[in-house]
Formats: structure tokens, C-alpha cells, sequence
């Protein structure tokens, strides 16, 4: 995969979608061209007994020492919002929260340290509008800001409808695939792409995705329109369907092949 020798990968996070890169990368990541070399995560007694010890970073700041050539982000926004620019420094990133680069300042800081160290930013692609299952409380969609206090007011229940950037604060890890859209429209960006957030008492077993594009009306008023609609199994509360996990390290080995181009790139 890299002439110079295994491509060297650190993960930070050690959730579901974490424990599977992992795991992967432990398994297949040799023939691959692939050697992990640390794992990080915010609970260090997580990663006990399934992380080899001399895997395991306990500091976040020292990832330097380990010499990767690609971090990946898979825990939650604030991490690339208070370490993002600094992980730059060594390595490229991809970005496994993207809802963070909705906040401007986190964006431009990201693209400053990415021009300055030659390290390139990647956001695995993604889409517009969840539809999630609803669960017993609201505490299970880990909702934030004004959302926390949403309650179901019926079998389908719209919590939000706006611009993307609006909604990313509010449910950091309900709306990263919305934010990949947005990154993928930078014509429209986080403010011109409308999300929407549902709760669907109906889906108890999956995530749906249903992403509507149109374009202006032509001369005799009509548009091109594309309407397409995913199910992604997942277990109930979750907020990684399966279909992400395989989606997500598709992007990873792509990323493993692309040049180290400044700037924010899906992939």
C-alpha cells in the first residue's frame, strides 16, 4: 500500500465503530500494508484485555512518539475541536466526526494546521437525512442544548429540520453523515444543506437514510431531482448501524492510498 513500508495507523476512540477498526486492522492489517500502533481512548480501562498493552496511549498529546502516518478519529467532536490542528502536526487525519467542522473556527484551524504541517484532513463520505429509531427515553439519542428536552409527540416525530450546521451542536453523533453531505456540496456547505432529524417509533431495528438533491428549474420549470433511501441494520439505541462499520474501513484502506494533500477531502 505505501512504498516506504507499512502505512503506520493510530485510532482514537475505542467505541463500537473503533473496536471493529481495531480489530481489523490487528487481522487483516499486515497483508494490507498496515500496522497499528497505538489506540487511544478517553476510558483508558476500556481498552483492558482486548488491546494489547503496548497498543495503548495513555496521553492523547504523546500520538507523536508513536510516528503515525494517518490517525483515525472515531470517538466524538470535542476531540477534534481541542486536538484536531495538534494531530495535523504528525500525521494525516480522518475524520470521524465531521459534525465538528460545522464550527467554523474548529474548520479554519484545521485547514491552517493541514497547509502548515502538509498533512491532509479526510471525512469518509456520508449522506443527508437520519431517520433513527426512538428509544425509551430521549437520553438514548444523546441530544444536547435544546434537543435534550425533545419528547415524541407521536409515531414519527420531527426534531429538527434546518441547516446542518444548526443541528450538528445539538446531536453531535446523529448527524455526521449530514455533515459529510455538506462537505460534499461545498457549493452549500453546512449552511445551503437542510437536515432533517426523526424520530420513528416504526424502526426499531435500523437507521434509514433518505437523501433528496434537486437542482434549479430549467426553462420550462422543471428539475433534476435524485431521491435515494438506505436502511442500515443496528441495534437498538445505537448510534453506528452496521453498514457504517464496513462503509467507514472502505474509507480507512482509501485513504491509505491517497497523497498527503493539504486541505479537507472526502474519501
Amino acid at each position: 500500500m505505501a512504498d516506504k513500508g507499512p502505512w503506520r495507523v493510530g485510532v482514537v476512540g475505542y467505541g463500537r465503530l473503533g473496536q471493529s477498526l481495531v480489530s481489523r486492522l490487528l487481522a487483516q492489517g499486515p497483508e494490507l500494508g498496515l500496522e497499528l500502533v497505538f489506540v487511544w481512548n478517553r476510558d483508558p480501562g476500556r481498552m483492558a484485555g482486548s488491546v494489547p498493552p503496548s497498543l495503548q496511549l495513555q496521553k492523547l498529546a504523546a500520538l507523536g512518539e508513536r510516528h503515525p502516518d494517518l490517525v483515525v478519529e472515531v470517538a466524538h467532536p470535542k476531540i477534534i475541536h481541542e486536538s484536531g490542528a495538534q494531530i495535523l502536526r504528525h500525521a494525516n487525519l480522518l475524520v470521524g466526526s465531521p459534525s465538528a467542522l460545522s464550527d467554523q473556527t474548529t474548520e479554519r484551524q484545521l485547514l491552517e494546521a493541514s497547509q502548515h504541517w502538509n498533512h491532509a484532513v479526510f471525512v469518509a463520505r456520508g449522506a443527508l437525512a437520519f431517520v433513527l429509531p426512538w428509544p425509551h427515553t430521549p437520553d438514548g439519542f444523546r441530544l444536547e442544548g435544546p434537543l435534550a428536552a425533545a419528547h415524541s409527540t407521536g409515531p414519527r416525530t420531527v426534531l429538527y429540520e434546518g441547516p446542518v450546521r444548526g443541528l450538528c451542536p445539538f446531536a453531535p453523533r446523529n448527524s455526521n453523515t449530514m455533515a459529510a453531505a455538506a462537505l460534499a456540496a461545498p457549493s452549500l456547505g453546512f449552511d445551503g444543506v437542510t437536515g432533517v432529524l426523526v424520530a420513528d417509533l416504526s424502526l426499531t431495528d435500523m437507521h434509514v437514510v433518505d437523501v433528496e438533491l434537486s437542482g434549479h428549474p430549467g426553462p420550462r420549470g422543471r428539475s433534476f431531482a435524485v431521491h435515494t433511501h438506505r436502511e442500515n441494520p443496528a441495534e437498538p439505541g445505537a448510534v453506528t448501524g452496521s453498514a457504517t462499520v464496513t462503509a467507514f474501513w472502505r474509507s480507512l484502506l482509501a485513504c491509505c492510498q491517497l497523497p498527503s494533500r493539504p486541505g479537507i477531502h472526502l474519501c
